[in-house]
């Protein structure tokens, strides 16, 4: 395969702007693809199907985190470090080889240890983001994407349209109000609770769900008014549930599988998905290492995610099911490792499997977007649904949430 990058990319580098060393501390972050790059192999007619479908249809990642990790794993030290310097580096040469034309950025999330071990604190986000957005003002590769416009605008520049958002929502606490103030600064996707409890509901760690509060209901209806999307991918399921049936809008979950193909907490059940289909929302599949697995090779690689495709499909239907793979720029597993307490992986995929390196053919965003679109040609998807499923589902939700 020929790797083509956009042509709007003009070599920036994150923070180039600033003199590393000096600014701020050098790290040596992971290569992008540090795995190799890896391509499903298809006919030369699939091929120009291929080509033909990415010329007509946006290709929208509805979760990633598209940001560099650092090349040694093996310290915890290390890795901690880097994190609490608070300047996440965006891999825009990473993207640039990729047919992403939108991506939904959930950033620095539930490694966010700039001021504290636990995270998810709001003067962190708040950072986090301002620093992001510091960084995005001094190039022109990637676009704030805060309405649907400027999805199509940035496909038709070659460039790629940035959506920033917050995976749980612990960092407004008892502030209702502080999700306009999110809007205000572009957020534009919130989840309710990430995988711990927070004033909203229940995250799907805990061994009992009490589902959505009353303050809960309060925060799903200000981001109903002020048209922020709704997550509820790492909610228990009877707030993901309660949280789909309160809402006047339909809501996603961003980054998930299905239970009936492996049956973890982090895997969302039946009747959850179907309720989010039948409110008109959409399930992203995600690809994030040791989630999306299935018994039927008991491992993890492109095609276990894509049987939580097909499943989800099967159940809700071809207009409700999407992509958020939840990839980064460096070692996937060695993140988990070093952030286990934080990212609640043990409590949240308890069952037996071997371990792999990296999830082959969906190891980062930029081979995600290669290998999603050349498994469904390959397995005789139409131009049709593949249009759906690659962007058209989101862009649906989104045209009637953000307006």
């Amino acid at each position: 395969m020929n790797f083509v990058q956009k042509p709007a990319y003009k070599g920036y580098k994150a923070y180039e702007y600033l003199e590393e060393g000096k600014d701020y501390p050098k790290i040596e972050w992971a290569q992008w693809d540090w795995a190799g790059r890896h391509v499903v192999e298809l006919e030369p007619d699939q091929e120009a199907m291929v080509q033909e479908i990415l010329k007509k249809h946006p290709y929208i990642s509805l979760h990633d985190h598209p940001t560099f990790y650092p090349k040694d794993m093996s310290s915890i030290d290390h890795i901690y470090d880097s994190m609490r310097q608070g300047r996440a580096i965006c891999g825009y040469e990473a993207l640039s080889y990729s047919n992403i034309d939108c991506i939904f950025d959930n950033m620095m999330d539930g490694v966010n240890i700039i001021s504290s071990p636990g995270g998810w604190k709001w003067i962190d986000i708040i950072h986090d983001l301002g620093m992001r957005l510091c960084d995005l003002a001094h190039q022109d590769f990637l676009i704030q994407c805060k309405t649907v416009d400027d999805i199509f605008a940035a496909k038709k520049a070659g460039k790629i349209a940035w959506v920033p958002c917050i995976e749980g929502a612990a960092p407004i606490e008892n502030e209702v109000d502080r999700i306009d103030i999110l809007y205000g600064l572009g957020v534009r996707q919130l989840g309710v609770t990430y995988s711990e409890s927070n004033a909203l509901g229940n995250g799907m760690k805990e061994d009992h769900d009490g589902g959505l509060t009353m303050f809960g209901k309060q925060c799903v209806e200000r981001m109903n008014k002020v048209g922020m999307l709704i997550d509820v991918s790492h909610c228990g399921q009877q707030t993901a549930y309660d949280a789909v049936m309160y809402s006047k809008k339909p809501i996603i979950m961003s980054h998930v599988g299905a239970k009936g193909v492996w049956d973890i907490k982090r895997m969302a059940g039946d009747d959850l998905i179907k309720a989010i289909g039948a409110k008109g929302g959409v399930v992203g599949i995600e690809s994030a290492p040791h989630t999306t697995m299935s018994k039927t090779k008991m491992t993890h690689d492109l095609d276990s995610v894509m049987e939580h495709f097909e499943y989800v499909k099967n159940l809700i239907g071809i207009d409700h099911v999407g992509f958020g793979v939840d990839c980064l720029y460096g070692d996937h597993v060695g993140v988990h490792h070093a952030f286990a307490a934080a990212l609640s992986t043990a409590e949240t995929a308890n069952t037996s499997y071997e371990e792999v390196p990296f999830v082959w053919g969906l190891e980062n965003p930029t081979e995600a977007s290669w290998n999603i679109i050349r498994w469904l040609v390959k397995h005789n998807y139409s131009e049709e649904d593949i249009g759906k499923v690659i962007g058209g589902n989101a862009i649906r939700v989104l045209r009637e949430v953000w307006a």
